[in-house]
């Protein structure tokens, strides 16, 4: 991409120009145009706001329920008119050489939109400000010179606090030099640019290759791999506001979920959708999908392994099923002076039918009365009776009909059902029997028994058994569109916990398989697809790094023969290689003394240590009077350093890492492969600089 500057240059945007004196109008100023439109622009979005918050609504309802949820939508509209001071209305422009959709032969001339995070109308309703998501911006981010899209000029904005400090031209029409395209200098500065707080919007910086997949349609699948500083997380997240966008009343109807690794990460993440708008998306965790039961235990590596495959549901499925019997009996329905007699074979007939029907459990039982009820009406109407709908309904509540299927189909409780598997060695047996060894039974039996399920110790892998076998029972509630982040570090059975939450819906599936930190992690993203219920997703990959600095990643990458031998290594774009310095210390006074030199910088430090070294490095740091956080906390402005336990690193980034002890990063985990995937994302959260301090020798794949 070949740019033109303008003054003031884009490698200096925090420097405001000149302001325009007489002999130099605004009228021939471009920036003091472009500053100019921002002030309108902002005074539309407040009127905008103004109009929704004077809405007078006494009169429009029915009853005080439907005012509720009028003012609570009025609310969430106010909410998304917000106007944030520090955080650029719009951030491009494009400049058509024809009017869109006009017929290009008859000379229309072109028109001007400017691409910002939200649509902004005058009074008239004309557009001032162009949704990033409209098909009229798309080009904004994939218009080039080979292939301009119509586009005459493409300008991007420099700001500092909100201001316009600068801008730069691209003229599409132009022909490339020969030296091939150009990185844009303004695009470079705002990815590098310093990161204080929570994870924001990258609207103004997205590449065509990532904009493909934010743009890809709602009815299909995508799974990105990315290694990190590829952008995977945001594009994952600005896809859900793209469909938000083109599929609104649909996704209104069936709802959206963004589910992370963990609430540190959820928390980082919390405020990139409403900064575009978007506020009715839900965030969770797996353990918050399957939360059935209070999870006060934990597995050790082995029983985790064994509880998270796959073969667990068919397991469960053999031990649900066992409990539907051959009916032995006649059922006698009396009714006034008459008794009808439904027999036993034809009852067995019923069962098998529903059997093979492969409904969910519940739905079968719930449907056998009324099989039954149906049997004695066809009977009725061979003696002459006519019965209707309330007669049949009427014979499926018969007590004799209750409880021949109570006794044939009885209810069970899917907690219940996971707690016999885990405590009865005979039950498990005769239902793992050709699917777990002897070995991996005993491995998951627990050791001693349980009364109840609510006294019971359950573990975030019980949990998700308890939800395969809800789900069995009852059919679990499908959602529009899921996200999935880090999806590389989740079990067979809770990806099959996922894929129940999208199973009519679709799904945006984010990871990395190099950092991979279970015993369980995705070996393959086909594999983890089928488990999904997702066979036919289109994986694509993301190779261009944007946040991780040259010197890191190349650092970095030296763990992946080691970790994902497969993989290719993540190619910085970056011009700036970054700072990265290998400091041997002698104690925690200088790990301490290496946050404080980068703390000297403007943004953010991370602190990331093994999590048995966290107590002691807080304590060095609050003997040396910095302030830190914890990660999540990062939305306070109480400190600039966070202390980051290796095991919550992964999704969080810094601009500066100060990286404590990479061989207690690898010791701190249960085995070597685990710890050194452990390492390779500790090692890429720096966005500007990275500082590794230890004692002792570093690992030897290192280098």
């Amino acid at each position: 991409m070949s740019t033109t500057p303008t003054t003031p240059t884009p490698s200096m945007p925090s420097t405001p120009p000149t302001p325009p004196t007489a002999s130099s109008p605004v009228d021939d100023d471009p920036l003091a145009r472009e500053r100019s439109h921002l002030s309108s622009s902002r005074a539309a979005l407040r009127a905008m706001r103004e109009d929704v918050e004077s809405l007078d609504i006494r009169d429009v309802t029915a009853n005080w329920v439907n005012a509720q949820i009028l003012e609570r939508q009025i609310g969430e509209r106010v909410k998304a008119l917000a106007d944030l001071s520090d955080t650029p209305l719009f951030f491009g422009r494009l400049d058509y050489l024809h009017a869109p959709g006009a017929d290009r032969a008859e000379g229309a001339g072109g028109e001007r939109f400017y691409i910002g995070r939200r649509h902004v109308h005058d009074a008239d309703g004309d557009p001032m400000v162009i949704d990033w998501r409209a098909p009229v911006s798309q080009p904004f981010y994939r218009a080039s010179r080979k292939d301009p899209m119509d586009v005459g000029l493409r300008r991007r904005f420099g700001y500092t606090r909100g201001d316009i400090t600068a801008y730069e031209d691209e003229h599409l029409s132009d022909p490339e030099p020969s030296g091939g395209a150009a990185t844009s200098r303004l695009l470079q500065q705002e990815i590098e640019r310093p990161r204080v707080g929570p994870m924001r919007d990258i609207v103004a910086t997205i590449q065509p290759e990532q904009d493909e997949i934010v743009r890809s349609g709602l009815g299909g699948t995508v799974c990105v791999q990315g290694g990190p500083g590829t952008g995977k997380t945001a594009v994952g997240l600005h896809r859900v506001a793209y469909l938000l966008y083109a599929h609104r009343e649909r996704l209104a109807r069936t709802g959206t979920l963004v589910i992370g690794p963990n609430r540190s990460f959820l928390q980082y993440i919390e405020q990139v959708l409403p900064a575009l708008g978007e506020l009715t998306v839900r965030q969770g965790t797996v353990d918050d999908l399957v939360a059935h039961v209070e999870v006060r235990g934990a597995d050790d590596a082995a029983a985790a392994v064994v509880k998270g495959d796959a073969r667990m549901a068919q397991v469960l499925r053999r031990a649900l099923y066992a409990h539907v019997g051959a009916p032995e009996e006649p059922v006698v329905v009396v009714r006034g002076s008459r008794r009808w007699r439904v027999p036993a074979y034809e009852l067995q007939e019923m069962v098998g039918e529903l059997l093979d029907r492969d409904i969910r459990y519940g739905a079968a039982r719930e449907a056998l009365p009324q099989r039954i009820a149906h049997a004695v009406l066809v009977q009725m109407e061979r003696s002459g009776e006519a019965p209707d709908d309330r007669v049949q309904d009427a014979v499926a509540r018969n007590s004799a009909v209750k409880a021949a299927v109570k006794q044939v189909w009885p209810v069970v409780d899917p907690a219940k059902l996971v707690l016999r598997l885990l405590t009865d060695a005979e039950f498990l047996a005769s239902h793992a029997r050709g699917l777990l060894s002897e070995e991996e039974q005993k491995t998951i039996l627990w050791a001693k028994p349980v009364r109840s399920v609510k006294s019971a110790r359950w573990s975030a892998a019980d949990a998700v058994l308890i939800d395969e076998a809800a789900d069995l029972v009852e059919r679990t509630h499908s959602l529009g569109h899921v996200v999935l982040d880090e999806a590389q570090d989740l079990s067979p059975m809770q990806y099959r916990a996922v894929g129940r939450r999208c199973t009519t819906g679709s799904a945006t599936v984010l990871g990395d398989l190099a950092q991979g930190t279970t015993p369980w992690a995705t070996r393959s993203w086909e594999e983890a697809l089928g488990h999904l219920g997702k066979a036919d997703a289109v994986i694509e990959e993301l190779t261009a790094g944007f946040r991780v600095p040259t010197d890191v990643i190349a650092y970095a990458s030296r763990l992946l023969p080691h970790i994902a031998p497969g993989l290719a290594p993540v190619a910085s774009v970056r011009e700036n290689p970054g700072f990265f310095e290998l400091r041997p210390v002698r104690g925690d006074a200088e790990v301490v003394a290496a946050c404080e030199e980068s703390l000297r910088h403007e943004g953010s430090t991370g602190l990331i240590a093994a999590d048995a070294r966290i107590p002691a490095l807080a304590q060095a740091l609050t003997s040396a009077g910095i302030a830190h956080l914890a990660p999540g906390e990062e939305t306070t402005d109480r400190a600039r350093l966070t202390l980051v336990p290796a095991s919550l690193a992964k999704g969080l980034e810094y601009d500066y890492v100060v990286l404590d002890e990479p061989r207690a990063v690898v010791d701190g985990e249960p085995d070597e492969r685990t710890g050194l995937r452990r390492l390779y994302v500790a090692l890429t959260r720096a966005v500007s600089g990275l500082t590794v301090t230890h004692t002792s020798a570093l690992p030897p794949e290192l280098g």
